[in-house]
């Protein structure tokens, strides 16, 4: 008999590094089906020497999405995206500046800089996240020295999605988890780190107030509403954050780790508190905020950025290749003839991917991949190998055993990578869902709304509409012997 429960549907927007995507999430009798409603490009635009996100083509994408749904009556709306990049407000809530790309150069020596007006040591014991060149509290130290009077006219700072949350709504706010990438932001106080804000120079009232995931920010403008059905929904934060919409899709504790595998991959647990000792500081682990008062204790190394601008590099060459004649080459190959440490800084932001790659061999006395699938296999198991690393490192710092990995976002499509992974690590594979950040997004709309009663219960009805598929290790002896080699030529530029 079918169910007199209505549906309950919520709008989110995902904002990733190559692209972002309206998704609906249609909620109906403890299942989820989701919709993806628009799609469209994120390219990054470089000009004066600088790179920076075409924001106000990303906004112009979020109006044409809000088009497509005037007759669709909505429990709420929600925007994630990517960390450490930020929005400049003045006085009037006018942007000064399109925001900066988090791969322009302009941060390059920063953090030495930094480091001579407070320690490294303290910054991290005040925030506990990892040392990155891209981190904002870089960024903004080298905004407040390179554009000053834009600096000091600027009266909010907000990240990303709090940026188009306040385009939607009209009120600014920092949402915790996205505010946590910043390395401005206490994860003691879950608030921002005033003593070191101060001592950086940067004025205590830049950033906007601190809201919790599932708070509503506000109502939609009625300039974007139209009279539509849209009138008076809900604007709700999510966890902002891309990666902490993504983990809160499912279960990662006791045993179970995740691997948002994306142009980054974000490798950690769940935790109740953050891990802030001289041990994660030398592994340069990072703390950052999760949903209901949790952390996600990770390590944010390379993911299949090298894998997307091989690609684009090998097109500007008139070769063609869509990802899965790539994954196909890169099985044919023969496993570790080349390392890499994906880490390495020259692949942040090289002009050519496939020639970084071969320099880098060069360099390592390894002879160079001459094939695209030779590039593509020596990506995959070099990252493959990462992962070991990370993952015994994980269970170092805890003290908790791993005995599964759960792989979510676009890369848990990748077969190759997902069994590759599984045999580096020695661990099971659970891959998926591939729709993370999104389920995640609607899954604090869903909590806020009243649409499930706990934490638990959301994920619960995520696990049972999008079920994973397994990859269980094999031959883990070959990994055992080549990790020693890899380890070599790993020197993580961050640490």
């Amino acid at each position: 008999m079918p169910s007199s429960r209505p549906t309950k549907t919520y709008l989110a927007f995902d904002f990733g590094a190559e692209s972002g995507r309206a998704v609906l999430a249609h909620l109906h009798a403890g299942t989820i089906r989701t919709e993806e409603v628009h799609r469209f490009p994120n390219e990054p635009v470089s000009y004066g020497g600088s790179l920076h996100w075409d924001i106000a083509r990303l906004w112009w994408e979020v109006g044409k999405a809000l088009a497509k749904l005037d007759k669709t009556n909505l429990e709420g709306i929600g925007v994630d995206a990517w960390g450490v990049d930020y929005a400049l407000l003045g006085d009037r809530g006018e942007l000064l500046q399109n925001p900066y790309h988090y791969r322009d150069t302009r941060t390059n020596g920063v953090m030495e800089e930094v480091f001579q007006i407070v320690s490294k040591e303290e910054i991290y014991g005040i925030t506990g996240i990892q040392f990155m060149p891209i981190n904002t509290l870089y960024q903004l130290f080298a905004a407040k020295q390179k554009t000053p009077r834009i600096f000091e006219a600027a009266e909010h700072l907000l990240t990303i999605p709090d940026l188009f949350h306040y385009w939607l709504t009209g009120n600014a706010a920092c949402e915790f988890t996205s505010a946590s990438t910043t390395q401005m932001l206490n994860p003691a106080t879950r608030n921002w780190a005033s003593d070191l804000l101060n001592r950086l120079g940067f004025p205590l009232d830049l950033p906007a107030r601190i809201v919790e995931p599932g708070s509503v920010i506000g109502t939609l403008l009625p300039e974007l509403a139209r009279g539509s059905f849209l009138s008076g929904t809900p604007v709700i934060a999510p966890a902002s954050h891309d990666t902490g919409s993504a983990v809160t899709a499912i279960r990662a504790r006791e045993g179970t780790a995740f691997l948002s595998s994306g142009t980054w991959s974000l490798i950690g647990i769940e935790l109740d508190a953050p891990v802030i000792t001289p041990e994660s500081l030398q592994l340069n682990f990072t703390n950052e905020g999760g949903v209901n008062g949790t952390t996600r204790f990770l390590k944010n190394v390379m993911g299949l950025w090298m894998l997307q601008c091989c690609r684009q590099s090998w097109a500007t060459r008139g070769h063609e290749f869509n990802y899965q004649e790539l994954m196909e080459m890169a099985e044919r190959e023969s496993p570790f003839t080349h390392l890499i440490d994906p880490d390495d800084g020259t692949f942040l932001c090289p002009s050519d991917m496939p020639l970084a790659i071969e320099q880098f061999c060069a360099r390592t006395h390894q002879i160079a991949p001459a094939t695209p699938g030779a590039h593509v296999r020596t990506i995959l198991d070099s990252l493959a190998l990462k992962y070991r690393g990370v993952i015994k490192n994980v269970e170092y710092l805890t003290g908790q055993q791993i005995r599964q990995i759960r792989v979510i976002g676009g890369g848990s499509k990748n077969h190759l990578l997902n069994q590759l992974t599984a045999d580096a690590t020695g661990t099971k594979v659970l891959a998926g869902p591939a729709e993370a950040t999104a389920l995640g997004n609607a899954a604090v709309q869903i909590l806020a709304t009243g649409g499930a009663s706990s934490l638990q219960e959301v994920r619960e009805i995520i696990d049972r509409s999008f079920p994973t598929e397994v990859f269980e290790p094999r031959e883990t002896d070959i990994w055992d012997r080549q990790a020693e080699r890899f380890q070599q030529y790993c020197e993580c530029i961050y640490a």
